[in-house]
């Protein structure tokens, strides 16, 4: 099926929720807790949408696929972007029935709103890593070369990574002049990938996923800024119990199994 993915916008957040909301609509929407039948007899599939952080595209997307395979007439619409743009978009009203962030900041952010079925619970966590095109070609070994001049790209401060980067930054003593702040850790690595960028500071499971397309440089200052990844479902969602059955899926044997795979930590 094709998943819906990249709704982060660089629209305000009222036009952004708006966007999302019309959007879904015309990918399927919601068929509602009921299941309405057609006309011919058969039950009308149900829509799960599931909102995650983009650092999680791949290891979500494996996870609702299995999740459809268990569940008959299930379809799980997968939203991807900075954790702070989703946040924005669902007290904006969009609808959603999960949301798993990539830091406990964004999701206290929808507790402080009463938004939430329940407390998130933690599912893994991560770690920044630096990225660079293959063949370094800036010559990158160390956290404080990426002070120095070159073409650096990082994750805006409000979305996670972009606040685990000011961390190791304050850790290293450093101060970093990047060419770019991007909304979502993807588009960091995106411009990494493309060569339009010497370095960038994605997570550790970005430069797995992007098997040969770069080379990943740890250091030691990434242990001062690990991400917490926290997930919950939605208390406006249509289809709670089905919301709480894809968060039991992510805490689960198998869904930490493909997390594990993916290079994501314990929590």
């Amino acid at each position: 099926m094709n998943r819906k993915t990249g709704l982060r916008t660089l629209v305000p957040a009222v036009a952004a929720g708006l966007l999302v909301a019309g959007t879904l609509t015309a990918c399927g929407g919601s068929a509602g807790a009921g299941s309405e039948a057609t006309g011919d007899g058969d039950a009308a599939p149900e829509t799960l949408t599931v909102f995650a952080a983009a650092s999680l595209t791949s290891t979500f997307e494996q996870i609702a696929e299995d999740f459809e395979a268990a569940h008959e007439g299930v379809e799980v619409e997968l939203s991807f972007a900075g954790s702070s743009d989703l946040v924005a978009q669902i007290q904006q009203g969009a609808p959603a029935d999960v949301f798993a962030s990539a830091d406990t900041a964004n999701m206290d952010k929808l507790v402080t709103d009463d938004l939430l079925a329940g407390a998130p619970t933690d599912f893994a966590s991560n770690t920044l890593m630096i990225a660079v095109p293959p063949g370094n070609p800036a010559g990158v070994a160390s956290l404080a070369d990426l002070a120095g001049d070159l073409n650096l790209v990082v994750c805006a401060p409000e979305v996670p990574c972009g606040a685990a980067t000011e961390r190791v930054e304050t850790a290293a003593d450093l101060s970093f002049s990047p060419v770019s702040e991007e909304q979502s850790v993807t588009d960091v690595l995106n411009k990494v990938i493309t060569g339009e960028a010497d370095a960038g500071l994605v997570y550790v499971t970005d430069v797995r996923g992007a098997g040969d397309d770069v080379e990943g440089i740890e250091f030691p200052e990434s242990q001062d800024a690990v991400n917490v990844y926290p997930i919950a479902s939605l208390g406006e969602s249509e289809h709670p119990e089905l919301a709480q059955e894809f968060v039991d899926a992510v805490l689960g044997a198998d869904g930490q199994a493909v997390l594990a795979d993916a290079g994501f930590a314990a929590p």
